[in-house]
This record gives C-alpha cells, structure tokens and sequence, in this order.
C-alpha cells in the first residue's frame, strides 16, 4: 500500500475511534443522568436541565481549577463587627456582594464549659462569595439593651439568601434560642455533598474533611482555638483566622459543589446572573432542612419527607425554617410566634353587611357573609363585591362613613407590599390581649395585620426586646420558676427512683436496699414497707403545681390595670407605637391608628370601669 494511503487510513481510522468514544460516551451520560432524576422530577426537567446537568458532569471530570479561587475567597479581607457603627460601613460592601450571589457561609461560636449549660453565641461568621467575611461579635453589639442592626436582621430572615455550612440549621436553632434571631435559607453542605458523589458516608461529614476531600485544603480544628475564649475583650490573631476559614471554607465549597462560576459577577442589570438559576435547581429540597445523617435519604436527589420540591426558588425558600420547622428528632413544644406557617388563603375577602336600611355597617369574610345568609337572616344584594343586608337590626353602627372596618384591605404585607407568603400578626401579642377585660377584647381585628415570613420574623425579634423591657419594669421575669405552671418536686422524683430501683432490681446490695427502703418509709411515714407502698411510690407523680405561678403576661397586665381603663388602652398603644416605630410599615391599612377605639370605649364605660381581667 502506498505511504499517502496508509497514513490517510490511519488518520480516518483514529478519528472514527474518537467520534465512537464521544457518542458512547454522550450515551453513558444520558443514562447516568436519568438515574438522578426521581419520579416526581422527571416529567419537570426540559431539555436545557439536562444540558446543564450534563455540562456539569463533563466538568467534574476536568481537573479541579479550584486552587486559584480557594486562594482568593481564603485571603479576602476579614472585618470584626464590635459595634454598630462599623456595621453600618460593611453593610453596603455586603449588600453588594449578595447583588452578585444570594449565598453566606455561615458559622457560630460559643463558649463551652464542661459540665455546665452552653453560654449564648459570642461570635456569627459571615462570608460573602468572595470571600468578605464578617465577624459580627454579638455580646457587644447587643450590649446595654441594644438591639441589632435591622438590616442584618433583614438578612438573616430573607429565606432567598441562601446560608451555607455545616451544622447551620443547629446554628440557626441556638441564634434563635440566645437572641431570638430567626435565620431562613440554611442549606447543609453534607447534603450538597452527598447528591455530588455517592462514595461519601453519612457519618464524619465534617467541614475538615469536605475541605480536605473536595478541595485539597486542610482546615485547622486544633482543640485549643476550637475551645478558646471567644468572650475575651480582644480576639487574637489565630481565633480571627480560625473562625473566617470556617465561613469562607463553607462559601468555597458552595461554590465547587454547584460548580458556580467565579470570581462572582453581577448581569448588567445588576441582578443574579442566569446561573443562579440552575444552582437553585441544585439545591432543591434542602433549604432549612436539619442533617438527618444515617437516615439521609437525599443521596439520589429523593424528595426528603414532605419538604416541597420545586424548580422556583420561592417554593423552596418561602416555607418557614422549621426552627421555624420542627426537627424529627426532638419533640419539645416550638416557641410562641415560631414556625408558622404561611396562609395559603386571603385574609380579607372584603364582603360588605349592610344594616336593613342599606347602612354599611363593615367588611368581612366570604364564610362570615355566607353564614348569614345560610341561617336566613340575610338576603343577597350583590355578588361583586359579595354584599349581604341583615334582616334585623344590629346591636350597634359605625358612627362615621370613614370607619376602620368600612374600608377595603388589601392582602399583602404593611411593612414591605410583598403580596405572598404572609402571615397573620398580632400587634398587641396574645399573651398580654388574652388577660384584657372582655370590653377590650371587642373589635380587636384592628390589631391583628399581614406580615410576609421575612418581616414577620423581623418583628418577633423586636417583640421579645420590648418584652424583656417590660419584665424588667414590672418584675414579670419571662421564663424562670415564677412563670413555670408546674415545678418538679425533688423529695417525690426521688422516692419514685428508690421504689423503681427496688421493683425492678432483685440483686440490689444489702445496704443498698435498706437505703431505698428507708427513703419509702420517710415519704409514707411509716415503720414498715408494703408491696402496694412500693407500688404506689414507683407510680408518684414528681410534677406539682407551682403556687407562685403568675406567667409575664398576666402579672404585666395586673401592673397596668392597677392604674385603671387609662392605663391599659397605654399598654394597648404602647405594642402599636412600637410597631409603628420599628418596623416603619408602609401599607398600613387607612384609618390605622395607635389610639383606636380608646375614644369610644372611655365614652360607652367611663374612666372609673371596673377592671375585671380575663
């Protein structure tokens, strides 16, 4: 054969070899692919889904580029935050950066004392995609009564910024538990880590070993920097180094598990570049979800339990943090204006009743409206908007045609205009309202808005600062033994341990048994033991009723009837002033007002009523 025809037979030959690879290949891929896709997905995911998720494939492939960004998130500039002022500085810089990705590692620091009770978060890592991070030492920003800065909290509330690490939800929890701070958007990178790559095991997913794995860093957890004293006046060099790495470590391996692109930038809009948007695709089903370890089920991209999956963002982020969402494995009763839920109905429906003479008299429910007219006691007038005339008259009229229950509400948020995802708020909170005379108690829907999930938080955190502010002016501390219904008696719990350990345990020692024994006779005052004595005692109720019991509530409300009708409706405007001046609503209904129905109720039971609390 001639030299020209066998290097052309060779060339065309290598080429086929090439081409038969790449369609193999493409092949294998597709396969592999519709094998992550669960059930419930597959009729979801178009066609440019599978070209992202086969793009990313081909790229886990390609050697890692992550040594030169690593190098940059780990040497961004890190910032203590001590004081609101300085805040105020890096707030825009934040800002900014959230611009370009929604996405903060997230970490804490407390300090641990052996054999006693955790003490409150000292330090919050932030870290921004660039590597921003942000040491926000929360004692002396909350110091002398402070509250902290609104915007951080905005922040920590917005569910669509997403908080990344390992352990943030149990984070989350404990900034909820020492500050009352609620944070939506928690995302554990175990998960992220798990749906990457299946060699992973569910147990010794720590933040070292994700960090050493998936981007070849070893990150310092020595016992004396972990253990350290994050309270000290001034942090040294080596705690500043150890609590940024966490933060940033997080946001980098964010970035290398979604393989978003870097260094961050922003559309020319200003706005989230596309890729966003398949990230968040990326991250479905684990937004404000605890890690589960050995029960993990989200290896496969599984819908985990009744978590919603959804390719829009707001599904994932909208629903509350279950901290916000209860975790499985503890069964404690969630806090007071925790975890609700957002209402999937409006709230004002705007139907009008009308008096028999066809006087407005106020707007209502389409299922209050409906009831008259099921019960026959008044006719349909009109179907848009639903109007209802009563058949009798009624037991009072609005005295003006401007009356707050006359106008039209709009269902959306007063603070910010958001128009879904709202909530129910009482502005007066029920703990104090349900102590209230009952002639307070009437019409009281005046004080009872919409917030959307974000502000709702917000303003539950500047709830509980003026609560602690009422506790302290009239003695009404919130949780200690005063305001506990039923304490644990000592003597009794006791006697039921002796008697359980005598019922149960035939091989006790002698001297042992004479012990328990002894403690049974005290209790029953009596020279000798019975069986039914043993019995009985194994069977002790150890909880009493607490005599002193008084809850906040109640002894705040007890301080101010003692002042008369006046000084409650002070209270009553007190909670609304404060609403007013910190959350700064800007589509408060019309004829809102802080002072509402004070004039009617001093002139229908005079100054001198008799206060009978509730």
């Amino acid at each position: 054969m001639p030299r020209p025809t066998a290097v052309t037979v060779t060339v065309a030959t290598l080429f086929g070899i090439a081409a038969g690879s790449l369609a193999v290949w493409r092949v294998i891929q597709r396969r592999k692919h519709k094998t992550c896709i669960t059930p419930n997905q597959e009729g979801d995911v178009n066609e440019q889904e599978k070209k992202d998720i086969s793009e990313d494939i081909f790229r886990s492939f390609l050697p890692c580029p992550t040594i030169c960004w690593l190098e940059e998130i780990l040497e961004a500039k890190v910032i203590i935050v001590s004081e609101v002022g300085k805040w105020n500085e890096v707030e825009p810089i934040l800002m900014k950066e959230l611009e370009c990705y929604p996405v903060l590692g997230i970490d804490c620091e407390w300090v641990s004392v052996e054999g006693k009770k955790a003490k409150p978060v000292s330090l919050l890592q932030l870290a921004a995609c660039n590597g921003l991070c942000l040491l926000l030492r929360l004692p002396q920003l909350t110091s002398g009564g402070q509250v902290l800065p609104k915007a951080l909290l905005e922040v920590l509330a917005d569910g669509k910024i997403l908080k990344v690490g390992v352990g943030c939800w149990e984070d989350a929890s404990k900034l909820f538990h020492d500050y009352s701070v609620t944070v939506k958007g928690t995302m554990d990178l175990r998960y992220l880590a798990l749906r990457h790559s299946k060699t992973f095991s569910t147990n010794g997913l720590s933040l070292k070993s994700l960090a050493e794995k998936l981007l070849q860093y070893s990150l310092d957890k020595s016992l004396h920097l972990c253990c350290s004293n994050w309270e000290a006046e001034q942090l040294t060099q080596e705690q500043i180094d150890y609590a940024a790495r966490d933060a940033q470590v997080s946001v980098a391996l964010f970035h290398h598990l979604v393989n978003l692109p870097y260094p961050p930038c922003a559309s020319g809009d200003g706005h989230v570049l596309p890729a966003w948007e398949k990230v968040l695709r990326k991250c479905q089903g684990l937004v404000d979800v605890p890690f589960r370890g050995k029960n993990n089920s989200f290896g496969d991209d599984e819908n985990p339990g009744n978590v919603e999956q959804s390719p829009q963002y707001q599904k994932l982020s909208s629903s509350p943090i279950n901290q916000q969402g209860k975790d499985p494995r503890k069964h404690k009763r969630k806090p007071l204006g925790v975890g609700y839920s957002a209402r999937k109905s409006p709230l004002y429906d705007n139907c009008f009743l009308h008096a028999p003479d066809g006087q407005p008299l106020c707007t209502c429910d389409r299922k209050k409206a409906q009831w008259y007219l099921d019960k026959g006691i008044g006719e349909l007038v009109n179907v848009e908007p639903f109007t209802v005339r009563l058949k009798f008259e009624p037991s009072g009229r609005p005295e003006s045609t401007v009356d707050y229950y006359l106008i039209v509400k709009e269902n959306l948020c007063v603070v910010c205009g958001k128009k879904e995802s709202y909530i129910r708020k009482n502005i007066v909170p029920h703990e104090y309202r349900k102590h209230f005379p009952i002639q307070m108690k009437d019409h009281n829907s005046h004080d009872v808005l919409l917030l959307c999930t974000a502000c709702h938080a917000l303003s539950n955190y500047y709830d509980n600062h003026l609560k602690q502010q009422l506790a302290e002016e009239f003695g009404a501390p919130i949780g200690c033994e005063e305001g506990v219904r039923l304490l644990e008696d000592p003597t009794r719990r006791l006697v039921r341990s002796a008697a359980r350990a005598l019922v149960n345990a035939d091989s006790l020692p002698a001297a042992r048994k004479e012990e328990l024994l002894q403690l049974i006779r005290d209790y029953f005052a009596s020279d000798t033991v019975s069986p039914e004595m043993v019995q009985e005692a194994a069977g002790l109720e150890t909880r009493i009723f607490n005599e002193n019991y008084v809850p906040h509530g109640l002894k705040v409300v007890q301080s101010f009837a003692q002042g008369g009708l006046y000084s409650l409706m002070g209270l009553e405007k007190r909670w609304r002033q404060h609403f007013l001046d910190v959350m700064q609503p800007k589509h408060l209904p019309a004829q809102w007002s802080v002072d509402h129905n004070h004039d009617k109720l001093i002139k229908k039971y005079g100054e001198a009523l008799q206060i009978e609390l509730s």
